[in-house]
């Protein structure tokens, strides 16, 4: 049985879109059984008004509500307050904890539960400093979700924090020491990001290789054979992985969770393990679905801008999703309206398949350069798995045989082609001895 909610924002000039609240209430089980807006300045005590408060509890009563679902960053004093107001024990969830709990509910890997918990603890520390101070006043902070001042609770927190970090720390860089065997294996790695929704899984199924995942097993165990693409928020928590061809190229393709706007540091800074794979791609996909309305895409790529700005060290190409959802003049006004944002983006229906085509292309065109290089190797018994060995980490454009010698001609990133000079060096050594 789903819990009920009613759904609020407040905001400080204009009207308050309720679309994406909504759908996050129901991405955490909630089924959503009312609507409340408001627009004016924060009340420090309330976040809504007085007044808008006794709406919201006879809103609450009407609809026989168990949670007021707030899409606003709501204090600990505030939710104290408001939770006061309200009948039947009705909780107050702000936005990030809603976050939370959608995460918890989708988090299936070690590593995306650690980053979930890291994510609670640092909401929650701050909310256990308002337990001390309304303890220390006498006011009993069980009421409405802030549970019973504990004094060596804040100690903990930040301990299991700290414990933490460091279990993650430790997955990173193990993360980051595959990354580092995946590239001179051959592989580049790109990955997709977006806001949620935005068609990235459904992308990654048309990109990918199925038959090479397979071929790949041993060598990479972490790979996944699938990739959801639900249409519902936070399908991808975790990553996923998988192979893909350009042409030349062999690419490690990682979806990665969907942004969301107005994420607090804290919330992006605990997801960063995941994030990383975004920050230390050779390219990142950023996928965005046209079919919003301008101002709502532009939003979002500010948001996925932000997101990355201060850590991404790839180039970004933007990807227009859901063009089977515009019409050519919708889609050019958009292109047009968003060219700061998004220059050069790339057109497709990820549902479709319609341009993947040009997509690959373009992934091509934009991973880093690969160095050539041509290689005169004796004909010995160990030649021609060196020979094998190149095929598998470069692009191979020529390749002749003579009694005495093999010449091979590839492209490969710089650190296969030293790794090659290096075996060709030792070959032409045991033929010399």
């Amino acid at each position: 049985m789903s819990r009920r909610a009613v759904v609020g924002k407040r905001v400080d000039a204009g009207s308050a879109d309720l679309s994406e609240i909504r759908d996050l209430a129901r991405a955490a089980g909630y089924e959503v059984v009312g609507e409340l807006t408001q627009t004016r300045e924060e009340d420090a005590a309330f976040m809504f008004g007085e007044g808008k408060v006794e709406e919201l509890a006879a809103l609450v009563a009407e609809t026989d509500a168990d949670a007021v679902v707030v899409d606003n960053r709501v204090g600990p004093y505030q939710m104290y307050n408001v939770g006061s107001k309200l009948p039947n024990e009705a909780e107050v969830v702000d936005r990030f904890t809603l976050i939370l709990d959608i995460f918890g509910q989708r988090a299936q890997t070690k590593k995306a539960q650690l980053q979930v918990e890291l994510a609670e603890l640092r909401y929650e520390l701050p909310r256990a400093e308002a337990k001390a101070s309304l303890a220390k006043r006498d006011e009993r902070p069980g009421f409405m979700g802030l549970g019973e001042y504990d004094e060596s609770r804040e100690q903990d927190i930040k301990a299991q924090i700290a414990r933490i970090k460091r279990e993650l720390d430790a997955i990173a860089e193990k993360e980051e020491t595959r990354r580092e065997e995946r590239r001179e294996s051959g592989f580049d790695l790109v990955a997709l990001a977006g806001y949620t929704n935005a068609g990235k899984s459904t992308l990654m199924r048309q990109l990918a290789t199925d038959l090479a995942v397979d071929e790949n097993d041993d060598l990479h165990p972490d790979l996944d054979p699938t990739a959801e693409s639900e249409d519902r928020l936070f399908t991808t928590l975790g990553t996923t992985t998988r192979r893909a061809e350009t042409g030349t190229r062999d690419i490690l393709l990682t979806d990665t969770v969907g942004f969301i706007s107005d994420l607090p540091h804290w919330l992006v800074e605990s997801f960063k393990s995941t994030l990383s794979d975004v920050y230390r791609a050779d390219l990142v996909l950023l996928v965005v679905d046209v079919s919003d309305p301008v101002e709502e895409i532009r939003q979002k790529l500010v948001t996925c801008h932000d997101t990355l700005y201060e850590r991404n060290e790839a180039p970004i190409v933007t990807v227009l999703n859901k063009v089977d959802k515009v019409d050519s003049a919708e889609l050019e006004e958009k292109k047009r309206a968003l060219s700061a944002l998004a220059p050069n983006p790339v057109v497709v229906s990820a549902r479709t398949g319609e341009n993947v085509d040009a997509l690959l292309e373009r992934i091509e065109a934009e991973l880093p350069d690969w160095q050539h290089e041509r290689l005169l190797l004796p004909m010995t018994e160990e030649t021609m798995s060196l020979v094998s060995w190149v095929h598998d980490h470069g692009h191979v454009e020529r390749e002749e045989y003579d009694d005495d010698h093999v010449v091979v001609e590839f492209d490969a990133r710089p650190s296969v082609v030293e790794q090659a000079r290096s075996k060709a060096g030792e070959l032409s050594a045991i033929e010399s001895a």
